[in-house]
């Protein structure tokens, strides 16, 4: 437990657990565009960094989209080079260097795998390789995983992207993924100023966006022709297949990771499933108040974090490796397996298992007079039950819809923004508790349950949750949706008969904030967070591929029979 000691003590801490253990001692030399032949005959490309001295070390591998070149890989392959690792950081295929036709995912798992193999063979290896990287580099660590390749011994995996349809549960990519496929076109890095991309997100249909922004893509269309988990997403699955794993992980995200939602759900899966006990056993997860770009910073936004926020993060990842390749007894497998950030009271905590055991799964109900619309009605949150309210309803217009405060790039997708601008719109619903009379620790995964109508045969509904500070900031913690047809799953699609009740289950990711004294507890409903996730048409036509518009009348039950409410992951001090 850290949360007693003082910021510069627990920066003392994370730093020396990081460094003790392995010193850098070795000169570093750097072989270029080593080519690196695959199954299939097609040659990869890599950059190998070594300790300049003979001998025979453990090999770090990150395979990379982004072009090996940048100055953080350079960084990074120094830096391990230096503590006594080989690293070597490769081309995907199609990208940067290396040879082939860029697909993402398509290949990787296999050419992970071989990637693998091979640098367990070379003779400056010591045959245990390790894997590391985030976004991208952390799916198809999952991806190469589970082929099971015989020398990976260990993965850090960082921000790891989930399986199709987790992360965005509307049939559809995001409008804000096709900056993503634009930036990673062909082989280099291309210009995203080039295009705007406020102007792309509202292009209709979804299909043709490619097309819109200048680029054609064909795995952009075949996404699209798929809104459903059938056949063709098998091979981009990992999440279904933890029993296949059989590696120690280090899993590795932050509270305003826009892709967080794996992370945790990677952890919970493999101490629940991984191959054997041992394994189970062998799993650490790290979250910190961060974005996507991890210990990037300390402040976000308005929001700062404190000293600690930021650690020695390369430090971190050198102990675990410097345990399970290495074989240095550092006393990582005797550390409780969860370290998490409490944002709020800005301190450090280790947990023995996620979510918590001591957890009280507390519901809020959601309460009005049936006028809960912007922050000038009359929405109540609290942990009663309601009895015979009205319903609140609002209009959804697809034209022009609620947003969700974000960058125009796919960079980093919203933090811990103020919502109050958004609050003031009709067609969004406030429901605000009372101030707290004690801090209270909201530390979990958040599930949002809806009683809810629409005039439409498919349309979405949106779940925000938010912390209301004594002066009024409103910030985001973490959010969520559902759309109709998939309200069953993402298998199949079932539209919705308008004007009756459905019961919706909004999976709103996780957070992990102290909500001090005095502050409130928020939440808002609507049915759409744009360009976050596509608008729904509301006319129950094919995904994607509609141009027509048409406004829908919303209506959220709140009454004994047709309770909706959210249920918060409440912790109570150790």
């Amino acid at each position: 437990m850290l949360k007693n000691k003082s910021p510069l003590l627990l920066l003392i801490l994370f730093t020396a657990q990081s460094w003790a253990q392995s010193p850098a001692s070795y000169e570093v030399k750097i072989e270029f565009n080593r080519r690196i032949k695959m199954r299939d005959g097609v040659e990869l490309s890599a950059d190998i960094y070594r300790p300049d001295v003979a001998g025979r070390f453990p090999v770090l591998l990150a395979r990379t989209p982004y072009n090996k070149t940048s100055k953080g890989t350079l960084n990074q392959g120094r830096y391990y080079a230096s503590h006594g690792y080989v690293y070597v950081a490769m081309d995907v295929r199609g990208r940067g260097d290396s040879d082939g036709q860029f697909t993402p995912y398509v290949n990787d798992g296999r050419d992970g795998y071989d990637s693998i193999e091979w640098c367990a063979a070379e003779p400056w290896s010591t045959g245990k390789v390790g894997t590391l990287g985030g976004s991208y580099l952390g799916r198809i660590q999952w991806l190469t995983v589970i082929l099971q390749p015989p020398h990976l011994a260990a993965m850090v995996a960082l921000v790891s992207p989930s399986d199709p349809f987790v992360e965005w549960p509307t049939g559809l990519p995001t409008p804000m993924d096709i900056s993503w496929h634009h930036y990673t076109s062909g082989h280099v890095i291309q210009n995203m100023d080039a295009v705007d991309w406020p102007k792309i997100h509202s292009h209709l249909p979804l299909y043709t966006m490619d097309e819109a922004a200048g680029r054609v893509n064909p795995f952009w269309k075949a996404m699209i022709d798929h809104p459903t988990l059938d056949d063709f997403w098998e091979p981009f699955r990992y999440q279904n297949k933890y029993e296949r794993v059989r590696v120690p992980v280090l899993h590795i995200s932050g509270w305003y990771d826009d892709e967080q939602v794996g992370t945790p759900l990677n952890f919970i899966g493999m101490t629940r499933r991984g191959a054997t006990e041992e394994i189970r056993r062998s799993q650490k997860l790290l979250m910190g108040p961060w974005p996507h770009a991890v210990n990037s910073t300390t402040k976000l936004g308005e929001v700062e974090f404190g000293p600690t926020a930021k650690i020695d993060l390369d430090g971190y990842m050198l102990r675990w490796f410097d345990h399970w390749l290495k074989g240095i007894d550092d006393g990582t497998d005797r550390e409780p397996p969860v370290r998490i950030f409490v944002m709020g009271e800005n301190a450090w905590t280790d947990e023995n298992e996620w979510p918590m055991a001591r957890t009280r799964w507390t519901k809020y109900y959601l309460h009005s007079s049936g006028r809960a619309n912007s922050l000038l009605g009359d929405g109540r949150l609290s942990p009663s039950e309601p009895a015979a309210e009205p319903a609140d309803g609002y209009t959804y217009d697809p034209a022009h819809p609620a947003p969700f405060i974000t960058e125009p790039s796919f960079a980093q997708i919203g933090g811990p923004d103020d919502y109050r601008p958004v609050e003031r719109r009709d067609d969004v619903l406030v429901y605000t508790s009372e101030p707290l009379q004690q801090d209270t620790e909201v530390c979990g995964p958040i599930r949002v349950t809806l009683q809810a109508s629409s005039s439409a045969r498919d349309t979405d509904f949106t779940a925000l949750l938010i912390d209301v500070w004594p002066a009024g900031f409103a910030q985001r913690l973490t959010d969520g949706m559902v759309r109709a047809r998939f309200r069953g799953g993402m298998e199949r699609q079932s539209l919705i008969e308008p004007g009756r009740i459905y019961s919706y289950d909004i999976d709103c990711w996780n957070t992990c904030q102290m909500f001090k004294k005095d502050h409130r507890v928020r939440l808002d409903i609507s049915s759409s967070a744009f360009p976050k996730y596509d608008r729904n048409p509301n006319t129950g036509e094919p995904l994607g591929k509609t141009t027509r518009l048409q406004t829908a009348e919303q209506k959220i039950y709140h009454e004994r029979s047709h309770a909706s409410y959210i249920t918060l992951p409440i912790v109570p001090r150790k």
